[in-house]
């Protein structure tokens, strides 16, 4: 059975069920290697981040096994367990990261404008977590968090606070966690502490268009990291 161009909708979940029926069948047998990603991508007629969203979620199932540096092999070719039946974790990891980047951006902006002398404070403390957790060799999960939701506090829309807080609601999903694992290391941390600090001076600042910019800078950094060739990706 060849593979099938697929609809936008819930795009990597539609080609996790198109991998998993080619499992299941025999298309794809057990133990051998599935192709490459940019040539997954160019038979679906998708992007590479959405094979990679579906990649991550038939491992968390249980389907494939990614070995780094190797390649990604069928595991087993009964169908595992569908990711995604709760709302947030229907979302795709990176296609989360790409509405952060157009909503947080505005947000920063906005808190730019009407941050209070308290909030910044707040903005301090939830960097300084952020640092703490990165040098205690602990994933910055908290002072991360608490780093942008005090950004969208500041913003002074309740709505905009209740979306990003949502957005960060799907961060604690699976799929999320699982590429976290291949591409989230004390490097990354870093470099994610210091685009914060950019984020934040802008915000001192009273700049919005720099603050804007500093995030989407950011969130495409983001995105780049964890779009990162598996090959570079540490070995677990």
């Amino acid at each position: 059975m060849p593979l099938q161009a697929v609809e936008t909708q819930r795009l990597y979940r539609q080609i996790a069920d198109q991998l998993r029926d080619l499992m299941a069948g025999g298309e794809f047998k057990v133990g051998t290697r599935l192709p490459a990603e940019r040539d997954l991508a160019l038979q679906l007629g998708v992007s590479r981040p959405s094979v990679r969203e579906a990649l991550i979620a038939l491992e968390v199932e249980g389907m494939i096994e990614v070995r780094t540096g190797s390649g990604i092999y069928v595991r087993q070719s009964q169908t595992g367990r569908s990711v995604g039946d709760e709302a947030q974790a229907d979302w795709g990891p990176l296609e989360v990261i790409s509405a952060r980047s157009v909503i947080e951006a505005e947000v920063a902006a906005m808190a730019a404008q009407q941050a209070s002398k308290a909030q910044i404070r707040a903005m301090h403390t939830a960097l300084k977590k952020m640092q703490d957790e990165a040098d205690a060799d602990e994933v910055p999960r908290w002072g991360d968090e608490a780093f942008h939701e005090s950004i969208a506090r500041a913003c002074g829309n309740s709505v905009l606070l209740d979306t990003v807080k949502r957005l960060w609601q799907a961060r604690n999903g699976p799929l999320f966690e699982r590429l976290g694992a291949y591409f989230e290391h004390p490097a990354s941390w870093q470099a994610a502490i210091a685009e914060h600090r950019q984020v934040l001076s802008a915000i001192e600042s009273r700049n919005s268009s720099a603050a804007r910019r500093a995030m989407q800078k950011h969130l495409k950094q983001a995105h780049k990291r964890y779009s990162a060739s598996w090959r570079r990706a540490p070995s677990s």
